[in-house]
């Protein structure tokens, strides 16, 4: 492997990261002379590094997936304690996150466990700075996904509950049921010796071919949403969260690699040729027309 590619990686990570918590930290409460915000994206990174340690010198992924659900809680948490008034606005989107969090680190965990291992890290577990860099983008993942979210809790501006709140907390509860349920479908389907050597094309899988996905872009769309009325001048430079989750989904990690997979292993069957073809990619066909 290219040892240039991960550093450059690890960098441009960073870089991204300190543009995002500098633009985020204007009117935030300050704790031991720190931004909060600011002081959640720098502990978004460290809690990586600090996992990162032992899961090298094991060679091990298992705790990836619950370090970064962990981090969400644990940032939501310091977010909720630090600010100077507990709100609405603050309550829904810290509660809302940590149950996201706790849903989703307990299924990919438990679903480790049952496989016993990850196939993304394969390639990449003996590698030092390949290995960290993920670590170090699942850091970027929980600031910048979470970053609309952080402003508005950690914000001294307070508005009151409004439209935007209830569209927000609206899109959420979509966008989580959609996640919830579709994961809930593939893992009923994947126990079933049955499907042994089968793809799913069942459930929510019939409209969509990555259906969780689409409803986590669509659940960090309302926790933006949410945040909005809060933010101010620069803050609104982490709007760029549900842009940036579709990019990690679609084009770093989760479709990209899921798809490749697929078409390794069932590229010749026509029946996954027709549904490939007829079914959209991320979008159901039912909110598409």
């Amino acid at each position: 492997m290219n040892s240039a590619l991960p550093w450059l990686g690890i960098a441009g990570a960073l870089v991204v990261a300190a543009i995002v918590a500098i633009a985020g930290a204007g009117a935030s409460v300050v704790f031991a002379g720190i931004p909060v915000f600011a002081l959640c994206v720098a502990l978004a990174f460290l809690v990586q590094w600090l996992a990162f340690v032992p899961a090298y010198l094991k060679q091990t992924e298992h705790f990836y997936d619950l370090t970064g659900s962990l981090t969400y809680i644990g940032l939501a948490l310091l977010a909720l304690t630090a600010c100077e008034e507990l709100t609405v606005r603050s309550l829904a989107i810290g509660g809302l996150t940590i149950i996201w969090a706790l849903r989703l680190g307990s299924f990919l965990t438990a679903r480790l466990r049952s496989v016993g291992f990850d196939r993304r890290f394969r390639s990449i577990k003996p590698y030092f700075p390949t290995f960290l860099m993920t670590w170090t983008l699942q850091g970027l993942w929980v600031s910048l996904a979470f970053a609309p979210g952080l402003v508005a809790i950690s914000s001294t501006k307070q508005v009151a509950p409004d439209v935007f709140l209830i569209v927000g907390a609206g899109l959420w509860l979509f966008g989580f049921v959609v996640e919830v349920v579709a994961d809930e479908q593939k893992r009923q389907f994947r126990i079933d010796p049955n499907n042994n050597g089968k793809f799913i094309t069942s459930g929510l899988w019939a409209w969509s071919q990555h259906p969780n996905y689409f409803g986590e872009i669509v659940l960090w769309s309302g926790v933006a949403v949410m945040a909005f009325p809060v933010l101010q001048g620069w803050q609104h430079l982490t709007l760029i969260s549900p842009i940036f989750v579709w990019l990690l989904l679609m084009r770093v990690s989760g479709v990209r690699m899921l798809d490749a997979s697929a078409k390794k292993r069932f590229g010749d069957d026509p029946a996954y040729q027709s549904y490939v073809a007829a079914t959209p990619r991320l979008i159901p066909w039912w909110l598409r027309r």
